[in-house]
């Protein structure tokens, strides 16, 4: 039984429990009330051996591998200006950021400070509004970008504009460019990763391809190849190549899980690419980057679209490779 501070609740059901209905073991093993108990099953917040359960009142069995993705603890939000990031554009309805590498985007399990909420509203007060009409520990956000990626991020500012992010985003009309260096030459100069993206059955903390996963589509082109990849000691044995993709939809970690499946993890990325090098980046750091954001306005409706330029860890990364 654990309960990791990153990621979700999990537990072998014991013997004791089995033919309990998963609402009721679900409340005897969290502690939550069995009216959350059964939102969490409502919600597909819930997997049995890899898959969503549909009906709370299902008997488990022993042995079987049970996964609670438990409601973030609310906490107080507290602004803190020393938070950095960029602003690369902000009016009265959203504000569109550049996240460094290393800032966590929102509170939650393990992190309570030093956000982007919490720099965001020492800089935009009225961004906490929001709470209301929005995740009350993420207020204004529609997406976000994990800890050791830098770039582009939309926040909504006002109701108006973030009910019309979150119809943008559900209509996956809202363009999303990353760069990223993967270990390996990938062969094909672009393709397309069509593939689920749930919960892993046998790490449920991580992301993987699987049958249970929602549905995840991401296109890729190559940049360029590389013949070796300077790692900040010496020359690393395997090549990379340098790649731009797109997000058609937006699953957790969905690049990272995508690109691994296919062979060719993200240069950095410990945790689904356990062979790949860091070339020279620092722990946690990976090669991705939200390079390019794109959105209708909410208000004038005019389609806007921002860059962001390749941060300066990245670029001696890419000074050290060879064609």
């Amino acid at each position: 039984m654990t309960a990791d501070p990153s990621g979700p609740f999990v537990a072998t059901v014991p013997k004791v429990l089995a033919g309990v209905r998963v609402d009721r073991a679900v409340s005897m093993l969290t502690g939550v009330s069995r009216a959350e108990s059964a939102a969490l099953v409502a919600g597909g917040r819930v997997l049995v051996d890899g898959r969503p359960v549909v009906q709370r009142s299902a008997p488990l069995d022993a042995g079987s591998q049970l996964v609670v993705e438990l409601p973030e603890e609310a906490v107080p939000l507290e602004p803190d200006p020393r938070v950095p990031f960029e602003v690369v554009y902000e009016d009265e309805d959203l504000v569109v950021v550049d996240k460094p590498a290393g800032v966590v985007v929102h509170p939650g399990a393990g992190t309570r400070g030093g956000t982007l909420v919490a720099g965001l509203l020492a800089r935009h007060p009225d961004i906490g509004a929001l709470a209301s009409v929005s995740d009350p520990v993420r207020p204004g956000l529609v997406h976000r970008l994990d800890k050791g990626t830098s770039g582009l991020l939309v926040v909504a500012r006002s109701a108006l504009a973030y009910r019309s992010l979150v119809a943008q985003m559900s209509a996956r009309t809202v363009g999303r460019r990353y760069l990223a260096l993967v270990v390996g030459i990938v062969p094909d100069d672009r393709g397309l990763v069509d593939a689920p993206v749930g919960r892993s059955a046998r790490t449920p903390t991580r992301m993987a391809v699987t049958p249970a996963g929602r549905p995840a589509r991401t296109r890729y082109v190559v940049v360029e190849r590389y013949a070796r990849l300077f790692d900040g000691r010496g020359w690393a044995d395997r090549p990379a190549t340098l790649l731009t993709c797109t997000l058609e939809t937006g699953r957790t970690h969905q690049i990272r899980v995508h690109l691994a499946a296919i062979g060719h993890p993200v240069v950095g990325d410990d945790r689904y690419g356990a062979r790949a090098t860091r070339g020279g980046l620092g722990p946690g750091r990976l090669f991705l980057h939200a390079a390019e954001l794109s959105i209708d306005h909410p208000v004038s409706g005019i389609r806007t679209t921002w860059t962001s330029a390749l941060p300066e860890d990245l670029r001696v990364v890419l000074e050290g490779t060879t064609g």
